[in-house]
């Protein structure tokens, strides 16, 4: 009896009892640590090269915040990523890969600069039809793997990763086939003013989608917390590995399933429809190249963690911007960029094969 009571007790000691740190502050902690190592993996790739790390981080930090104007192209990288995160966060949030983002994006994209160079509408009507297109776009290009995964438990990982290949090769071929610009290189038509993202700043390509993307990671934060919808999507997420225990739970797993993987591909979309509509005015081959895997990798940082997300998003814009300096006044080559990438990748991956193996199902997330 006295076992039982002391069991009760423990399974009720108030959170600023209980020992270790916070949900939020373990996820912070994990997050900069994973920052910190991949730092140093570049670093001594850099010195392998012949550079010093220390000229060569200050020239990337340089690139990316040593003026306004540089300030702004980090934001400006950083918007799509920011948005392609949040086509993550809701795959990940429902226990889902949606590794696809990248083909949505390129879809979304093309589908924004033809509804923008292909009709004439009044100014807001044409961005929001625009818009709508780049949304339906991704949304439709996930449906197949949404629907084998949904209905048949295939793998999602598979099926979108190959369908990004598809989605690239696809948009090349309208693009210098059908729909290319005459006399121009791969590219299609100029979209119409009409179709175009305000502008933030007047000699920048900095446009609304920024606000945009932090609008969708609030919101979607606001949406896990505060709705049940939510709740069945949090279940399915903490119990991923047994979606039994969220159908015992009420939550309709294949449903929710479904309809988990459209709202991350329509996100998707709805990154490239920014990208055209807002920053190249028109689509071109490889006009966003790996924006959807930084999402992604940005989504994985920060656990799934929509308002986190917005952080590491930042972070890799800054990566983005600040080197092109870098390359123009050192000799370490924009590759490093992606080699702290990947670093960011093995330590993400360190730390979910360490929380399994300790006895925890990565269920603790951001809590704010």
């Amino acid at each position: 009896m006295t076992t039982d009571s002391s069991a009760t007790k423990s399974s009720v000691v108030p959170a600023a009892d209980r020992k270790g740190p916070p949900g939020w502050a373990e996820g912070l902690i994990g997050q900069l640590l994973a920052i910190a190592l991949s730092l140093v993996g570049g670093a001594v790739i850099i010195l392998m090269v012949g550079e010093n790390p220390l000229h060569v981080f200050a020239t990337l930090l340089r690139g990316a915040f040593g003026s306004t104007d540089r300030i702004a192209g980090s934001l400006l990288q950083a918007t799509p990523i920011i948005i392609c995160g949040v086509a993550a966060c809701i795959a990940l949030r429902g226990g889902l890969f949606n590794i696809g983002v990248e083909g949505q994006l390129y879809l979304g994209g093309f589908a924004a600069a033809w509804v923008g160079f292909s009709f004439a509408m009044p100014p807001v009507i044409h961005v929001v039809v625009a818009v709508a297109a780049a949304i339906l776009a991704g949304c439709l290009w996930i449906l197949i793997p949404a629907l084998f995964r949904a209905k048949f438990g295939t793998n999602e990982v598979v099926t979108t990763i190959l369908a990004n290949y598809i989605a690239v090769l696809l948009t090349s071929y309208l693009t210098i086939s059908v729909f290319k610009r005459p006399g121009g290189w791969s590219e299609t038509d100029p979209i119409a003013v009409t179709a175009r993202l305000p502008q933030l700043l007047p000699d920048s390509r900095l446009n609304i989608g920024l606000f945009i993307g932090i609008g969708l990671a609030i919101g979607l934060h606001l949406f896990l917390r505060h709705t049940s919808a939510g709740y069945a999507m949090g279940a399915m997420g903490a119990m991923g590995a047994n979606p039994k225990f969220a159908e015992y739970g009420g939550v309709r797993t294949r449903r929710n399933v479904f309809l988990i993987l459209l709202a991350s591909g329509a996100v998707g979309g709805l990154a490239g429809g920014v990208e055209t509509l807002g920053v190249h005015h028109r689509f071109m081959e490889g006009f966003a190249p790996g924006f959807g895997f930084d999402g992604v990798i940005a989504a994985l940082l920060a656990n799934g963690n929509p308002i986190g997300m917005i952080g590491t998003a930042l972070f890799f814009g800054a990566l983005r911007a600040g080197s092109l300096l870098m390359e123009v006044e050192t000799n370490a080559s924009r590759e490093i960029i992606t080699v702290i990438q990947a670093f960011i990748i093995l330590c993400v991956s360190a730390q979910i094969l360490i929380r399994r193996r300790s006895g925890r199902t990565g269920e603790r997330r951001w809590k704010f």
